[in-house]
């Protein structure tokens, strides 16, 4: 041997042994597979079901890691064909194909490249073996060469195929085969027919080349793969181009998009599911499965059901909508829905965060205080009529829904039927200062102060979220636990008291009585479910937000209705925008398992009442009712006297002394007060506001700025923003007394027909 081919042979030595130095060091096919990382990231439900997925790395399309039983043996046979025919038979170097290339290179003929699939997973898996713009150097053939031999030593062949066909970059940003099975063909990786894996073979060799390129390739693969009569080239190069014409799949599908994202955006390590590459990193970017505590087939129900209520209510101008299902005993999320999809103008607004006026909802945690504090009980007398309680910004009058009043009811029928006034009386003797403050311990955190909401926060002026006015009434549910809730399996949770348990008790049985609903909502009301629930519907300022919450024994529902854009709803009372939703779900939940009223706790009793007027007559049917121990009695009364003792006497700014007009003797103005300040009431429907005045005299009429709108002792008038003169006149025109208000608000909005 001469000494030039002594020292060729001494660098070719030097290289071998310097390049096989990393190659040692090659990963094992379970590290490969622990360290590959998806752009998306799956979201599964409590079973383990893929409910949505996520684009997570935009720099990149790799999908999912697929095990080689799952995917096609047409395309395991195309790639085979097309990229290493003697795949089985060599140790990691095909040298029939190195002395075929070799030859061809020496004649200048083009034959078929040397490499292997085993030489190509090494380039894949070891950048220095890459090749550069400019081809691979010698060093790096040599490199590549022994890496792929290190490799068939410690990897079996389906291992080999198996990893490179999910490393392997296809076409653009695609990476792997299953995002390329989903962005070209729109399906999975075990569906791919013949020619879909004759076009997937023929991209890696020539992953960005034109479209008759491919095609052209494609066809040749096909023809090694079936009899070359049967190969249409001319429909694959059709299909081909339509295919190549897809870019990308939706970067988010599924039926849980604002549930996945919420589950992103929380610090919990994501928990390893068996089947699926899981990163032990913590940051959410770097999550590539999570599990959630979702029940997928109950996701799906929520979902449409929410979905053909709210096409049923679109003519009532009604698109958004969401759910959230809470598992009473855990605190696990067990549906959530953001909002109505594809019905909405705003559907990555997510419902269950969004802070709305939660209306009438707040009522059942008012009433449980109440009795906790001994104020009242489920049976004391309230009584619904006009009133007008001083502030300091005014004269607050709270009016019902209805616009009427039902006069003396008992705390359990003014609960149940939803009445506004009694609220509000029972809000004074409790305070909103102590009423927030049990508001915030049953997790709503309102962010105001009890004062600044004053007595309107009896009827839902604040703003809460639709989660977190579900678990408050989870915590009902739980005898007056309140405890927060989890969205990832096995978390522990601790409960604190939050209301008293035999208060909680108390407001379960009257929210969950048909009887006291009747007067609103009557006896067969969707509301009335054939297993024991209890529920409160509410419905916020100007028809924008409608709500429904409720539990049973095992579940608590939640459910919103309205617009995202704050725009009002048209005609929606509290029976036909969300109570529909919820009912169908709570029926859902319990098809086949029952739900049984709670326990009485220690400390309750039950004993008959009977409710009669200061005359004797009956208010309401004799009873049984509960009682915290100690506040018990039998005979619900009122004194005469104390009837409308706390109605305020108006004392008009004209003298009633004029002795010329027998009818101005004793007329005068008894209601409202000069100078009351009128807010128009959150929960009632700009088109019933009215605003009632009262006198005392005969052959009366009213004026409103100079202008005369009602005749007779009573008036009522629909409110107008502003200062306003009334003035109360004689048949002759004469002024007989007078009085300003002043009227805060939106202002009225004409009524839909």
């Amino acid at each position: 041997m001469n000494a030039s081919a002594i020292r060729a042979a001494a660098v070719a030595i030097f290289l071998i042994a310097t390049c096989a130095r990393p190659a040692w060091a090659t990963a094992t096919f379970n590290e490969v597979k622990r360290e590959f990382k998806p752009s998306d990231t799956l979201i599964l439900d409590r079973n383990g079901e893929v409910i949505q997925r996520l684009r997570t790395d935009a720099t990149v399309r790799r999908g999912q890691w697929v095990a080689l039983p799952d995917i096609s043996p047409a395309l395991r046979t195309a790639l085979v064909l097309s990229e290493d025919k003697r795949f089985y038979e060599h140790s990691g170097v095909d040298w029939r194909a190195v002395s075929a290339a070799a030859w061809g290179n020496l004649w200048a003929t083009r034959t078929r490249g040397a490499s292997t699939l085993s030489m190509q997973l090494a380039g894949l898996l070891d950048e220095d073996w890459r090749a550069a713009a400019g081809g691979r150097s010698v060093a790096q053939k040599i490199g590549q060469t022994v890496s792929a031999q290190l490799l068939e030593r410690s990897w079996r062949k389906d291992q080999i195929l198996e990893a490179y066909l999910n490393l392997v970059p296809f076409r653009g940003e695609i990476v792997g085969i299953d995002a390329l099975s989903r962005t070209l063909f729109g399906k999975a990786a075990h569906g791919l027919d013949e020619r879909e894996a004759a076009l997937a073979a023929a991209l890696v060799r020539a992953p960005n080349a034109k479209a008759v390129q491919v095609s052209q390739r494609a066809c040749g693969v096909l023809k090694a793969m079936q009899a070359p009569a049967k190969t249409d080239c001319e429909g694959l190069d059709l299909f081909a181009s339509a295919a190549l014409q897809r870019k990308s799949f939706d970067p988010s599908e599924g039926v849980a998009p604002h549930l996945a994202r919420r589950l992103l955006s929380t610090t919990v390590r994501p928990e390893p599911v068996e089947g699926f590459a899981a990163s032990k990193a913590s940051t959410s970017s770097a999550r590539t499965v999570m599990r959630s505590t979702l029940r997928a087939p109950l996701q799906r129900f929520a979902v449409a059901t929410l979905t053909q209520h709210l096409r049923e209510l679109r003519g009532r101008h009604v698109e958004d909508g969401a759910i959230v299902v809470l598992d009473n005993a855990s605190g696990e999320v067990l549906a959530w829905v953001g909002s109505s999809g594809e019905l909405s103008d705003a559907a990555e607004v997510d419902g269950v965060l969004a802070l709305r006026q939660p209306g009438s909802t707040l009522k059942p945690f008012l009433y449980a205080q109440a009795i906790a504090e001994r104020r009242i009980t489920a049976a004391s007398l309230l009584e619904d009529s006009s009133s007008q309680i001083p502030t300091a910004g005014g004269l607050y009058i709270p009016q019902n829904y209805d616009r009427q009043f039902k006069g003396l009811v008992s705390s359990r029928t003014a609960l149940g039927a939803s009445l506004n006034v009694p609220a509000v009386r029972t809000l004074v003797m409790v305070s909103p200062d102590a009423f927030h403050k049990q508001l915030r311990a049953v997790g709503l955190p309102l962010r105001e102060t009890g004062d600044y909401y004053g007595y309107s926060l009896a009827l839902g002026s604040s703003e809460v979220s639709l989660l977190s006015l579900t678990n408050a009434y989870r915590t009902l549910a739980n005898g007056g636990r309140y405890s927060a809730l989890s969205l990832t399996r096995n978390t522990r949770l601790a409960s604190t008291p939050a209301i008293d348990a035999r208060a909680s008790f108390i407001v379960s049985d009257i929210l969950s009585d048909p009887l006291a609903r009747a007067r609103t909502f009557g006896t067969d009301s969707l509301l009335a479910t054939r297993f024991w629930t209890a529920v409160k519907t509410g419905t916020s300022k100007d028809m924008r937000d409608n709500w429904a919450l409720g539990y049973s024994q095992r579940y608590t529902v939640g459910v919103w209705v309205g617009n995202a854009s704050g725009a009002p709803m048209w005609d929606v009372s509290g029976t036909s925008g969300a109570a529909p939703v919820w009912a169908a779900l709570m029926n859902y939940l319990h098809q086949t398992e029952p739900s049984r009223a709670p326990v009485p706790p220690a400390g309750v009793l039950q004993k008959p009442v009977s409710f009669a007027d200061a005359a004797g007559t009956p208010i309401e049917a004799a009873r049984s009712e509960w009682f915290l121990r100690g506040t018990e009695q039998t005979l619900f009364t009122i004194d005469s006297g104390a009837a409308g003792a706390d109605r305020t006497r108006a004392g008009g700014q004209k003298g009633l002394k004029n002795p010329g007009s027998a009818s101005s003797v004793a007329a005068r103005i008894t209601a409202p007060a000069n100078g009351t300040i009128v807010a128009l009431d959150p929960d009632i429907p700009p088109k019933r506001q009215r605003l009632g005045f009262a006198a005392e005299g005969h052959q009366l009429r009213w004026r409103m700025d100079g202008k005369e709108f009602a005749r007779g002792a009573q008036a009522q008038w629909l409110p107008w923003p502003g200062r306003h003169v009334v003035q109360l006149v004689s048949e002759r025109g004469e002024v007989l007394d007078e009085i300003r208000i002043e009227v805060r608000g939106a202002g009225v909005k004409a009524g839909r027909s």
